[in-house]
């Protein structure tokens, strides 16, 4: 890493960047002693992969919308840690350049157009956030639109002066979320320009990715965590594999072309699982299923029918995989289990009961995901005895 260390202006106010008072090799070190700290028991540590250039790594951006009524201007930017106030934010050091001076156009144009950001107080107004994604590999960009209400007074001529100032988009989209919550995205969606989707290149695969699905937010190291994740898998081309928790697909597209017998996907939202429905077959794999299940329930029933596999790959959310869902693999009883964490607190616990469940660890790999913060991702070969 050649740039030189500066310190975000803002980051004590926002709170999103919780380790920007370390440099990035000392960031490194503190995430590598947590992970001896919490993983030790179970083996060997191996040494953190960071990135080469840990700036603006984050290919989805989201901006919160308010109007300051002190200064009589439109603000955009991050809710302050914990707090509904949005700290304004121009440029960000993780967010993609690019998104981030989209966001700034977009609050412009609201002035341009007379459209005044949404105020939860009174439940007025008119956008509430908006949230890019963009494919780094392929450069096309998504702009979802959050608005209060489904009223749209010019938003051809919105859209079209946006695409004016940043040709690369190449779809924009209007989510309609009338509640008061604090999700960001509504259930209703208008697609006002081009296909309402994006494409992005991981591991040699492309996938489709959608305003609702998940995609993984740093590309770069993805592919580092997916290279780790196949070579813990050792597939020969025999292997049944179960990608629990699939998102839109990406684990299971890339097992399947590396070598695979064959590949089921469990996932809970229908939008991700319509997302790698199509991620298979644009990508050409025949042998990749995808189905709409709660992961544990589903291989809870696989164990009950005697189904059995020889890899299963599992990506949970920050809480881990629920005991059910453990004990539902330990029954089904694969030869290799790959877990994919992104919190080594959860990951202790759900490897202390695959330990006691005839699994032994054979190596845990921690990855710097999220530079400048403070979450870590680690994949954990596991073997059954």
């Amino acid at each position: 890493m050649n740039e030189k260390y500066e310190p975000c202006p803002v980051y004590r106010k926002c709170g999103g960047c919780q380790l920007q008072n370390m440099d990035y090799e000392r960031q490194l070190q503190w995430k590598q002693a947590r992970c001896e700290k919490l993983l030790h028991r179970f083996g060997k540590i191996e040494p953190i992969l960071g990135m080469e250039i840990p700036y603006h790594y984050r290919n989805k951006v989201q901006a919160a919308f308010a109007w300051d009524p002190g200064r009589r201007k439109i603000l955009s930017g991050v809710y302050q840690s914990s707090t509904h106030r949005i700290v304004p934010v121009d440029s960000c050091q993780t967010e993609d350049k690019k998104a981030d001076e989209v966001i700034v156009s977009v609050r412009k144009l609201l002035g341009d157009f007379k459209l005044r950001p949404y105020d939860e107080d009174t439940g007025r107004g008119f956008l509430r956030h908006v949230l890019i994604k963009r494919g780094f590999q392929t450069g096309e960009l998504m702009v979802v639109l959050v608005t209060g209400t489904p009223v749209f007074t010019a938003k051809r001529n919105f859209v079209g002066a946006l695409l004016k100032l940043h040709p690369e988009i190449t779809t924009v989209i209007q989510n309609i979320n009338e509640k008061r919550t604090s999700m960001v995205l509504g259930d209703r969606e208008k697609v006002l320009y081009g296909p309402g989707f994006i494409r992005d290149i991981l591991c040699g695969c492309t996938f489709r990715v959608s305003s609702r699905s998940f995609y993984q937010i740093n590309p770069l190291q993805t592919e580092v965590l997916y290279r780790k994740a196949m070579e813990y898998a050792e597939l020969t081309g025999e292997e049944r594999v179960v990608d629990a928790y699939c998102g839109v697909g990406t684990i299971g597209v890339v097992a399947a072309k590396s070598g695979a017998k064959s590949v089921l996907g469990v996932e809970l939202s229908r939008d991700a699982v319509r997302d790698a429905i199509r991620n298979a077959r644009e990508n050409g794999v025949k042998n990749a299923y995808f189905t709409c299940s709660d992961a544990g329930e589903y291989l809870a029933a696989m164990a009950q029918e005697g189904e059995k596999c020889e890899v299963v790959f599992l990506d949970p959310p920050r809480a881990g995989a629920s005991e059910d869902f453990l004990l539902s693999l330990c029954a089904m009883a694969p030869q290799r289990a790959v877990y994919i964490s992104c919190n080594p607190e959860t990951l202790a616990r759900d490897l202390k009961l695959l330990k006691a469940n005839h699994y032994e660890v054979k190596a845990i790999q921690p990855v710097d995901m999220f530079p400048h913060t403070n979450h870590i991702e680690c994949v954990a070969s596991l073997r059954r005895k």
